[in-house]
């Protein structure tokens, strides 16, 4: 943090005025090191990308409190007219949104392989030949309007309907949420360690990109999936 403090200093100095500073950071938020900005402070925030950054288009927007309406428009216009879809966090919040989604879903991910509930191979069967799938296309309100009917009143219907259910799974979730302590690292670790040899890591990362640009091109040429 003192190192991110002193170079957000140096860049607030000596950067010309008008011109915006973005840090990429993935989970510190600009509040946290423009405490010795003396000359602009209100033109700097967080522009969080995703990896492969190359491909992936979400990048996360987050202000800090101070940060200049011109300074957010610019930034957003800025990663749009890279092919970006950027997302405006409206206030700062530990993680940001995307991460703070992979989290919730890895510590239930993480409690299920470690009580043996499901396999790790199985795990990731299950989201990339599942949920997955929908989530790159209608993820997750509108995912959710479609399962009761479309529109607000499909959102309000499924709320309706399994809102009692879904309830119980959390309160079940939260019962079992993996705690990181020592034992559960441990089980984690041997439910997650013979699958991951089977992995050939080349050749899945490669793949990943092929399949992710076929799946981003499909996307683009449509008019609701972007």
């Amino acid at each position: 943090m003192d190192w991110k403090q002193g170079l957000f200093e140096t860049l607030d100095m000596y950067t010309r005025k008008g011109v915006v500073i973005v840090s990429s950071s993935s989970g510190l938020p600009s509040s946290a090191f423009i405490g010795r900005c003396q000359n602009d402070p209100s033109r700097i925030l967080v522009g969080h990308p995703f990896n492969p950054p190359h491909l992936i288009p979400l990048v996360e927007v987050v202000p800090h409190p101070g940060t200049s309406h011109e300074a957010i428009q610019t930034t957003l216009e800025f990663y749009r007219s890279l092919g970006k879809k950027p997302i405006h966090i409206h206030q700062e919040i530990p993680g940001f949104v995307a991460n703070r989604l992979q989290a919730a879903i890895n510590n239930e991910v993480y409690s299920l392989i470690s009580r043996g509930i499901v396999s790790a191979a199985d795990l990731d069967a299950a989201v990339t030949s599942g949920p997955g799938l929908r989530w790159a296309l209608t993820c997750p309100i509108i995912t959710n309007a479609s399962g009761g009917g479309g529109g607000t009143e499909g959102f309000d219907n499924r709320i309706d309907r399994l809102g009692p259910a879904i309830r119980g799974w959390e309160e079940d979730i939260l019962l079992h949420r993996f705690d990181w302590n020592a034992d559960s690292l441990s089980s984690l670790h041997k439910h997650t360690e013979a699958y991951l040899q089977t992995i050939d890591w080349e050749k899945t990362m490669s793949e990943r990109e092929s399949v992710l640009l076929k799946l981003l091109a499909a996307k683009w040429n449509t008019k609701t999936m972007v």
